[in-house]
């Protein structure tokens, strides 16, 4: 962090290099104002300047993709004329000083963008992370945040239908919180740079909330650099929410869209005014005249440079024909918010603001808002082994494995988060089919029989121990969420959230998860439409661990065909898709009853993934699989007392097979599911997992009310619900 004795670009969090390269752009050295535009759009935030050479070997083409990274958000074609807007954006920084309006304006925020692009947001996803709940701090942090998610969205009417909760030592100074939002639009109405042209003399029209201080320089101030102790004193740097203003901010947005009314539109986020117009005019090819008198305050006094760049919350941008100015007005007066003429597009590229009539900021638009710094920073490998110690795979094992079944169902990472799913409304709009209970969320297209399946992974705990497989499995596991619903995977966004891109490690973890991501997507078929990059994400000596968290999006053409994650009823064959392997590194197992993180992570073979996530979908499509669900943490173990607790129905199975018991039981080995299947359709599935070249294993049947594992495990499954659904609530106090 820069000090008061800094000269001002570097309090601004400018680099000597970089005021030098600002100064060459201008022919001059810049003002006071002109230098806080260049720090805020010039920040790892806004600029992506640590990351955006590697994040350009993302494959991000494909035969659905209508937009891809560049816009706010990306966009795929689902069919008859629809399309899916989504993204995903981190409030780390934020949340860690003031949580509850630091997770609520990361929903405001991302649901702006969502609409932007034109599409009515139908779903909300929340991946988060936390330290670990014995700590006063994260129970604080956690109730605040699942606090400002539920408030926010539940305000707004968006239904938040799932995302992931999890517990790491590494996450205690710096929690991830990021949000997941999706949207549905026509696809002749999207609104992207490439289908409203915006030409010079169009306005720039500002609606929504007026301009205060909050959020003054939260993209470099909070997002672009580490915390330190005294980040309360940041406190003015996060965003304040109001989800009732934003309500009617969509409302309006969207029947502005349909008016025909608008030329373009675009979300005020991170870098305030400064990013909305200069990206708008860069956009269009042209430049731009910016009255800040015209700008709606809060409150007075505020300079020119604070109110370029406020990041207070509920503001849109919009280019507006001449022609078409009233009909706005009309339409922002019957929703009840203000609008104000700021400026227009001109020819040339440069953008001049203005303030009590005098010119106080003269820049190329496109110095802003393409024209930052890249780096190629340092890469190395830490200096710490890959496996961090011995493998938990191979440590012997001889207590008793009911109680290591409860020690692994009630970790926090496995453990229900229905004390958090149960603050959010999960059922508004009337087209959730799924929620935060199953492995993907699936949303039904309103007006149609499709159905949107939705899951957000993580798999920091592998990353920890090898970045690029860590990755990978995250790709690998989203769409696998997504597959056991029977939706097709088809697009990805991302959130990669990493400590200081300054420290070689940490950019070697960085581009070593790029590296698994890509592959993984080009495996799988699953380009990569955009998303957020969330760096400095550490505070003194501790840094999170590697964090890219994938939002997949699959498609059900009919959503009555959705596969239920839970057995549904008695009478049932269970059966386990895929291999077991002795693969105990970074398991759950070997953290919550061996206490380590360590080993290696299970190998991923993207073809054997490929197929099962294919044998999935043609088993839903022939209605042969009464259940399926995804084996992840915990393994096999947990994938069925999951099936069993949701469904309240028992079992009772056998693990075949040479593998010591708990490592059957708790191995986290990749592409494989448990499934139920009527008897009669048995010979079905096999037949099908023959033709995609999937192993195949009957386990035993579902029945009684008791999880029985031969020889292993005998336990009522009410015990075991109440253990599972009551280990957060104890952790937090309230039982």
């Amino acid at each position: 962090m820069s000090s008061e004795q800094d000269p001002l670009h570097r309090q601004l969090g400018l680099t000597d290099d970089e005021l030098a390269q600002i100064e060459a752009t201008l022919g001059r050295e810049p003002n006071r104002t002109e230098l806080a535009m260049y720090s805020v759009m010039w920040s790892e935030h806004c600029s992506y300047k640590s990351s955006k050479i590697h994040l350009r070997t993302l494959p991000t083409e494909g035969p659905s993709v209508l937009v891809g990274p560049g816009q706010d958000a990306g966009a795929v074609d689902v069919g008859d004329g629809i399309a899916v807007v989504f993204k995903i954006e981190s409030h780390s920084h934020p949340s860690a000083i003031e949580p509850y309006q630091g997770a609520a304006t990361g929903v405001g925020g991302i649901v702006r963008d969502i609409v932007s692009m034109g599409a009515r947001p139908v779903a909300l996803l929340d991946p988060l992370l936390f330290g670990p709940l014995t700590e006063e701090r994260n129970r604080w942090l956690f109730a605040g945040v699942i606090a400002g998610i539920g408030g926010y969205g539940n305000c707004i009417g968006v239904p938040t239908v799932g995302g992931e909760i999890r517990f790491a030592d590494a996450h205690t100074a710096d929690p991830t919180v990021d949000v997941m939002c999706v949207g549905v639009a026509r696809v002749a109405e999207l609104v992207t740079t490439q289908s409203r042209t915006a030409q010079a003399g169009s306005l720039m029209v500002l609606y929504g909330a007026s301009t205060g201080r909050d959020g003054i320089g939260g993209v470099s101030v909070l997002a672009s650099a580490t915390l330190d102790d005294g980040a309360e004193g940041s406190r003015p740097s996060v965003q304040i929410g109001d989800p009732f203003a934003e309500k009617l901010l969509i409302e309006a947005s969207l029947e502005l869209i349909a008016a025909g009314s608008l030329e373009g539109l675009q979300d005020l986020g991170g870098a305030g005014i400064t990013c909305a117009v200069s990206e708008s005019a860069a956009r269009a090819g042209m430049g731009a005249s910016l009255d800040l008198d015209a700008v709606p305050l809060r409150e007075p006094g505020l300079v020119p440079f604070e109110i370029l760049t406020s990041e207070s919350q509920e503001r849109m941008l919009a280019i507006v024909h001449p022609s078409k100015i009233d009909d706005v007005r009309a339409i922002c007066d019957r929703w009840g918010l203000t609008t104000a003429v700021i400026g227009g597009l001109t020819p040339g590229g440069t953008l001049t603001v203005r303030s009590g009539g005098a010119v106080v900021a003269e820049v190329p638009a496109s110095s802003l808002a393409e024209d930052g710094p890249v780096y190629e920073r340092p890469v190395a490998p830490p200096a710490r082994t890959m496996g961090n110690g011995e493998d938990p795979t191979f440590v012997p094992f001889e207590k008793d494995l009911t109680e290591a079944v409860f020690t692994v169902l009630t970790a926090p990472n496995v453990a229900s988060k229905r004390w958090a799913f149960e603050q959010y409304d999960r059922v508004v709009q009337g087209n959730t089919v799924a929620g935060p209970d199953s492995d993907a969320a699936v949303v039904r297209v309103t007006g149609t029989l499709k159905g949107l399946a939705l899951s957000t992974d993580s798999k920091s705990r592998f990353g920890r121990l090898d970045p690029f497989l860590g990755a990978a499995h995250a790709v690998a596991e989203s769409a696998r969420n997504v597959a056991v619903t029977g939706a097709i995977p088809m697009a990805i966004t991302n959130c990669l959230n990493f400590g200081n891109p300054e420290r070689p490690e940490v950019m070697w973890e960085l581009t070593e998860s790029i590296r698994g991501i890509r592959e993984a997507c080009l495996a799988l078929d699953t380009p990569v439409t955009g998303g957020n990059v969330s760096l400095y994400n550490e505070s003194g000596d501790s840094a999170i661990w590697p964090t890219p968290v994938i939002g997949m999006l699959g498609l059900l053409e009919d959503y009555r065909l959705r596969i239920p994650s839970s057995f549904p009823r008695p009478g049932l064959a269970i059966y386990l898709m895929g291999e077991t392997f002795a693969e105990l590194g970074g398991s759950e197992f070997a953290e919550a009853v061996l206490g380590v993180v360590a080993g290696k992570p299970p190998a991923l073979d993207l073809t054997r993934e490929r197929a099962l996530h294919r044998l999935l979908v043609a088993a839903a499509r022939g209605a042969v699989v009464a259940s399926a669900h995804d084996c992840g943490d915990g393994g096999v173990a947990i994938a069925l007392l999951e099936s069993a607790i949701g469904g309240g129905h028992g079992f009772a199975v056998a693990l075949a097979g040479d593998l010591p018991s708990h490592v059957a039981l708790f191995s986290e080995s990749a592409s494989r599911a448990v499934l139920s299947v009527d008897p009669a359709d048995e010979e079905a599935l096999v037949r099908l997992a023959a033709e995609h070249g999937v192993p195949v294993a009957r386990l035993g049947e579902t029945g009684g009310p008791r999880a029985l594992i031969e020889g292993l495990v005998d336990v009522p499954v009410d015990e075991l619900r109440d253990a599972w659904e009551g280990a957060i609530p104890r952790l937090l106090g309230e039982t």
